[in-house]
């Protein structure tokens, strides 16, 4: 069985599938057919914290599902702008699994990950896969990956 770990960049998925699908990611299908047949050895979701009750209560669907949930407070900055990006966290963390794992599971459509799977991809004998909203992953993310996935209708929960 294939070793693989997990990185989810929640806020990306999150607002990617509301703006293409006005639609929430599902984490159970996700769950089912990224590990199905493969050892998971690290699961993460990376996510903001802004401590209100139903987000508490979608961090712990995830901790059932497999998930452990690295958390960021949220930061509202005096322009009505907020702060809150886990680039960083996801890159060290990827950084130490890669070593380790056969496949590196990467969900997420941010372009700033491109460098990331690149050096892994040649660093180590990993594959690389990307699970995204098709029409708002960075092009250089799907180039850099071994394995781009669409999320689609069989990813999503039903309609908000």
């Amino acid at each position: 069985m294939k070793k693989i770990a997990l990185f989810v960049d929640v806020q990306n998925i999150y607002y990617t599938c509301r703006q293409s699908y006005q639609r929430h990611f599902n984490y159970h299908a996700f769950w089912q057919q990224a590990t199905a047949n493969r050892e998971v050895i690290g699961a993460f979701a990376y996510a903001i914290d802004k401590k209100d009750a139903k987000q508490q209560g979608f961090q712990q669907i995830l901790r059932t599902i497999g998930f452990e949930i690295k958390l960021k407070p949220y930061i509202q900055r005096s322009d009505g702008t907020a702060k809150g990006d886990w680039d960083v966290g996801i890159t060290l963390d990827v950084m130490e699994y890669a070593p380790q794992a056969d496949v590196v599971l990467l969900a997420s459509g941010d372009g700033d990950f491109d460098l990331l799977l690149q050096k892994i991809r040649r660093c180590y004998p990993v594959t690389t896969e990307v699970y995204g909203v098709p029409a708002l992953t960075a092009p250089a993310l799907i180039n850099a990956t071994d394995k781009f996935v669409a999320i689609n209708d069989s990813l999503l929960l039903p309609c908000l």
